[in-house]
This record gives structure tokens, sequence and C-alpha cells, in this order.
């Protein structure tokens, strides 16, 4: 019941922002929705599994557009690639003091709050050394929120991009052949990984297996439009059914955290993606969406949309979260010890 009461809230979240000509409504439509209707109180419900199993077609898509002439540009790709540590090294270094002294959050939790990395493994991480589960869960659900609500207005106003195109060629000018190869590819990729432990199994594992497809001639093109649409309603959905049973507590204590968080990281992405331009290592379009530490599925979706270099802005996300994910525990059991 509570799950379908969802979907119709997603899908009313999805017609309004298309009726009213708002930046990706499949995704910011369900997110603010749901959001809203768990703020007021009512009792929704991701799309477990399925939810998860839609997410891995952004892994297809991203892997399916790795071909040979877009690794020769990897060394080119490298030199940005270096200032990724330097960037989480300086998101650490603001954001767990504000956390810890700003909003009084004990160590382990502001710590884990303050890195950029994945939800999950944030969330698992913070939980197994002590932390308030449901503080890092919100912290960074609105750090998800706010980043990726503020991307779409941002690249309107600044490149006076489209974002309210189809992503893709519709599914009736894809061979069959073509999507069952992808959707075996997800859905492999997903549950192999998945089962080695790698982080962010639903993306990576996709994005690993189609980029072996891709590059063999077996998959050459990238998941149709209405495939992404529908990924883009349910990543919507995860995002914001995790302020379901909110307390007012909460959102005075933990959602303003992660609002005044987000504005922190929202400078410092800034103060990155223009060192970047500057220097002139990418198109001002791919080195803001390579160096704004939204979700991964999201900032994927953005960058598809946008008609981004996946590579670059893939990379960049990969390679921030390896080495959060890598580094955090090792970090913070050394504080803790001393």
């Amino acid at each position: 019941m509570a799950r379908g009461v969802t979907f119709c809230i997603a899908g009313l979240g999805s017609l309004g922002f298309y009726l009213l000509g708002l930046p990706l409504p499949f995704l910011l439509g369900p997110m603010f929705a749901c959001l809203i209707a768990a703020l007021a109180g009512l009792d929704l419900k991701g799309a477990g599994q399925f939810g998860i199993f839609m997410r891995t077609f952004l892994g297809v898509a991203v892997g399916a557009s790795i071909t040979p002439e877009l690794l020769g540009r990897m060394p080119e790709i490298a030199s940005s690639l270096l200032f990724v540590p330097l960037f989480i090294c300086t998101i650490a270094a603001l954001g767990f003091p504000l956390l810890r002294y700003g909003f009084g959050l004990d160590p382990v939790t502001a710590w884990y709050s303050a890195m950029p990395g994945g939800l999950q493994d944030m969330l698992i991480f913070g939980e197994e050394a002590g932390g308030d589960p449901r503080a890092l869960s919100l912290i960074h659900a609105t750090r998800v929120v706010v980043l990726v609500s503020c991307a779409p207005f941002l690249m309107q106003s600044i490149w006076s991009l489209d974002l309210s195109g189809a992503p893709g060629n519709p599914m009736v000018d894809i061979e069959a052949s073509q999507i069952v190869i992808m959707v075996v590819a997800g859905l492999v990729g997903w549950k192999f990984f998945e089962h080695i432990g790698l982080f962010g199994a639903s993306i990576l594992g996709p994005i690993i297996l189609t980029t072996i497809l891709s590059l063999t001639g077996i998959i050459h093109t990238r998941p149709p439009a209405e495939i992404i649409q529908a990924a883009q309603f349910f990543i919507g959905i995860a995002v914001g059914v995790k302020y379901v049973r909110i307390t007012q507590r909460e959102v005075r204590e933990n959602v303003v955290a992660g609002l005044v968080y987000s504005i922190l990281l929202g400078l410092v992405s800034a103060s990155f993606f223009a060192l970047i331009v500057w220097l002139g290592l990418a198109p001002s379009l791919d080195a803001l969406l390579a160096f704004l530490p939204g979700g991964q599925a999201e900032m994927v979706v953005i960058a598809i949309i946008a008609g981004a270099d996946l590579a670059y802005v893939v990379s960049h996300h990969v390679l921030r979260i390896v080495l959060v994910v890598l580094f955090s525990p090792l970090v913070e059991r050394l504080f803790h010890k001393r």
C-alpha cells in the first residue's frame, strides 16, 4: 500500500515539473514530491531491489559511451584527476570542524557526514564505528538534494542548456537484441560485482561489464530514452523517501546541518571548477559536473541529459568515491586512537 502511494505521489511530482517546464522532471519531480510528502508525515516506501536494478541502466549508459577513442584521451583526463585528492582533503578540512563544532555532532558522525562518498558506504562505515546512522542518512540525503537540485538551474542559466529533451534515442529505434544485451549486462554486472564486494556495484558493475562489451563492438548504443527516464524516476524516489518519519528535532539539527554543509560544498566545488577551467584542463560544463559531489547516480543522469563528456565526469566521481572509501575509515581510526 505504502509503495503504491509513493509511486502515485512521485508520478504527480513528475507531471507537475513537466507541466511547469522545470528541468529534469523525471528526476527532480519525484524527489521533491516524495520529500514534501515525507516531511508532511506520509509513510512512503522505496522501490527496493527493482529500484536498484533500474540504476544499473545508468552504468550501462556510461559503459556504452566508452569507446577506443575515449580511452585515447585518458592521459588528458589524468591531469585533472590529480586534483581530486586535494578536493577531498579540502572538504574534510572544512566540513569536519563545521559539523563537529558548529552543529555539535559526535566525532564519528561528523567525520563520515563530512566525507563526500557514497551515501550507503558512509552510512555503513559510520554505523560500524559507532556513529548516528539517522543523522548520517539525513545529512548525506540533504547534500544530494541540494546539489542535484541546484545543478540543472545553474546549467540552464550559465550555458542555456535544454534539459527537457529525451536522454537518448527512443526504444523503437534501437534493435531488440541490443536492449536484451543491455538488460543482461546491467543485471549481471550488478549482481556479480555486488557478490565480490565492490562498492556502488549497481552502477560500477554495469559500467565495467558494458565497457568491455562496448570496446569489443557487442554493444554499440546507449539504453533507450524511456529506460533512462524510468531510472531517473526511481532514483528520485530513493532520495525523497530518506526523509520518512523525520522529526522536528532532526529537521532543526540534521537537515539544517546538511543544508549548511551543502553550501560549503558548493563553494569548494566552485573553487575547483574555476581552477580547472582556468588551467584549461576541461570545458566548463564537464568541470562543473565532475567536481560537484552529488550522488553518483544522480550526477550520471545529469551528465547524460546535458550531453557532457561521460568518461571525464564519471572518472572523477569514481576516483573520489574510491579514495573516500579506502582512506576515510583509516583516518577515522587513526584519530580515534589518538
